[in-house]
């Protein structure tokens, strides 16, 4: 296909020659109106004008007969802005006026007619247009009054005429400004078709072109840019699960299939086959407890449970987990303050939030443990309202994370190498993190010195309840 042929094709083209072709339609027919009302109007006082000439004329026949009739008529005849004036005997022989060369079946019926004539002065100019008016005298004399309209003619020439010519001229301006901006946006289109293109073939960092105009084709981009960052991220997410899930779940089940076979290599009573299915069993559950929360960060990160969510107290919820980690704190040898300053109302799922501070709470808890018997340390939590946002605060004492490791933390599966040796999987602070994403909130690791804290912010809603007084446990 042409370049041309593609230009004609687009919807950008079909649109400019049809607005084109109904603006034509439009300025023709105002073309049309203003020439027929040209005319109409140059008629009408042509008309007016031998109306008020034959009223005079006959005037003056019913004063003083054909003779005064005729001296009047040879003396406007001669008058510079004289119209057509005739009268004949009931034979058509010329008594007096100024016209020459009349058709015969002018005067042959009385009433309207446009006719060609010549003056009597002017016999050897063409022949001219006019509107009379034949009125039948007694006597069987006749009168012919009429005006020259070759006046309307030049008018609607000088109106009509360059009015066409401007259409003309305004079509043909048009389509070439509509090949114009039709190639203009052909070629953001024709980028954006190769982008998209590159895009199918695997190349995920092709980004459409921004013109900084503004325009709908920037608006278009920018939305698409967005997307393509979201689809580049989550499609980066997934191949870093998917190979995480091949490497750190590796170990498990393999741990999972040498415990299997090393039951049926060496087990011989009932206890040992007891023994055997539930360490299975149990690794069983741990793979299980990682595929699920896999599974709660993927759907976090997809917003699918945005619908579910509601207005809920904060604050009310980090006193609820609260309850719930208070005697496992005692256990580990910790203190864990309590600090409320409620009721703080977002919107948000309860499930999730709640998930959140637990993982939270459970990792203060784990890694901050006193090392030494009889000593006792704090994990202080604190849910109150700052600066028009609800900040829920966790400090633990104990090993802290480096400033270095802290953005790695959130990702999945990773685990510093001095949790290694404890339980977990390395998904907590990824969960954490999904769930804030959901909620429009922000999750901040921050130097407790010493220790770690971890600062939870998220927006307020708008139609909360009064604050009753900050309470404490």
């Amino acid at each position: 296909m042409t370049s041309l042929g593609r230009l004609i094709r687009t919807t950008a083209f079909k649109l400019i020659a049809a607005y084109l072709l109904v603006f034509a339609v439009f300025a023709g027919s105002v073309i049309a109106y203003l020439g027929w009302h040209t005319q109409r109007l140059v008629t009408r006082q042509a008309i007016e004008a031998i109306d008020a000439d034959a009223r005079y004329m006959q005037a003056q026949f019913e004063r003083g007969g054909i003779s005064r009739l005729v001296q009047v008529v040879n003396r406007r005849a001669r008058a510079p802005d004289a119209g057509l004036l005739l009268v004949t005997s009931f034979s058509g022989d010329p008594l007096a006026g100024n016209v020459l060369n009349l058709p015969l079946p002018v005067l042959s019926e009385p009433g309207w007619s446009e006719i060609s004539y010549v003056r009597s002065e002017e016999a050897q100019a063409p022949p001219s247009r006019a509107l009379v008016n034949v009125i039948y005298l007694p006597g069987e004399f006749r009168l012919l009054i009429g005006r020259d309209i070759v006046e309307r003619e030049e008018l609607r020439k000088i109106i009509i005429g360059p009015a066409v010519w401007g259409l003309v001229l305004l079509v043909v301006l048009g389509f070439a400004g509509g090949l114009f901006v039709t190639r203009r946006v052909l070629k953001r289109i024709d980028q954006m078709t190769a982008v998209s293109e590159s895009i199918m073939a695997g190349d995920l960092s092709g980004r459409l072109a921004v013109a900084g105009t503004g325009d709908e084709f920037d608006r278009l981009a920018l939305s698409l840019n967005a997307m393509l960052e979201r689809i580049e991220t989550l499609m980066a997410g997934l191949k870093e699960v998917s190979d995480n899930i091949a490497h750190d779940l590796k170990t498990p089940l393999t741990r999972l299939r040498n415990r299997a076979e090393d039951a049926l290599r060496t087990a011989q009573a009932d206890e040992d086959w007891r023994a055997a299915m539930e360490r299975t069993i149990e690794e069983s559950d741990g793979l299980i407890r990682t595929f699920d929360a896999l599974l709660m960060i993927a759907r976090a990160e997809a917003g699918q449970a945005s619908a579910a969510m509601v207005q809920l107290d904060v604050a009310e919820t980090v006193a609820g987990v609260a309850e719930l980690y208070e005697p496992l704190a005692d256990e580990a040898g910790l203190d864990l303050d309590l600090y409320v300053e409620g009721p703080l109302p977002v919107r948000g799922v309860r499930e999730l939030l709640a998930q959140a501070f637990s993982n939270l709470i459970d990792n203060a808890i784990k890694y901050s443990a006193p090392d030494a018997p009889g000593t006792r340390r704090r994990v202080r939590l604190a849910a109150e309202k700052v600066e028009g946002r609800a900040r829920v605060t966790i400090a633990d004492e104990g090993a802290g994370i480096p400033e270095a490791e802290r953005p790695r933390v959130v990702e999945r599966f990773v685990r510093l190498e001095a949790s290694r040796t404890r339980p977990g999987s390395g998904l907590g602070l990824s969960l954490v993190a999904a769930v804030v994403h959901l909620h429009g909130g922000t999750l901040k690791l921050e130097d407790n010195e010493p220790g770690l804290r971890i600062v939870v912010e998220l927006p307020l809603d708008a139609e909360g309840t009064d604050e009753p007084p900050a309470s404490s446990l």
